[in-house]
């Protein structure tokens, strides 16, 4: 199992996510979207949106010329002007050992995994105590961008 979720302005994006063939997998509709802040909201949402195993959905052209469906959502016009301000997770499964996976902006300007910061929990871990770290990730992390700066709280005294 695999999924994702994106963090921007506030916000955490839920989309499904299918699986493509081996290691390949792509964002589709429905997409969840919920305030960060809403800590019942969003459990409840990556309870309903968390797949036990992604469903399989064959690669075609026409995905390959879509947008991301995720912009539909956050409104942005590019992959780059999401990319802005947006953080993205991951979580897995296999054989009943769950990681969370932070992602991380590439030199190059494609997110790629931060196997330096991941979490791995216990063979036995319940998806509950798996959603509710990452919504603790999460929240802490729009806590930490949505505090002014040092300088623009200087500017406020």
């Amino acid at each position: 199992m695999f999924y994702k979720c994106y963090l921007k302005r506030g916000t955490v994006y839920l989309p499904t996510t299918v699986s493509q063939g081996i290691a390949v997998y792509m964002d589709v509709d429905p997409v969840t979207v919920v305030p960060v802040a809403d800590t019942d909201h969003l459990r409840r949402a990556m309870l309903n949106t968390i797949p036990k195993e992604n469903p399989f959905r064959a690669r075609s052209v026409e995905d390959a010329r879509k947008p991301p469906v995720i912009l539909k959502y956050t409104g942005d016009k590019s992959w780059s002007a999401f990319m802005r301000g947006a953080s993205v997770w991951a979580i897995y499964e296999k054989d009943g050992i769950f990681e969370i996976e932070p992602y991380r902006v590439h030199p190059k300007g494609y997110w790629e995994p931060d196997r330096d910061n991941f979490i791995k929990f216990p063979s036995g871990t319940s998806i509950d105590v798996v959603i509710d770290r990452m919504i603790a990730i999460l929240q802490s992390a729009a806590g930490a961008s949505t505090k002014p700066s040092p300088a623009a709280q200087r500017k406020k005294s």
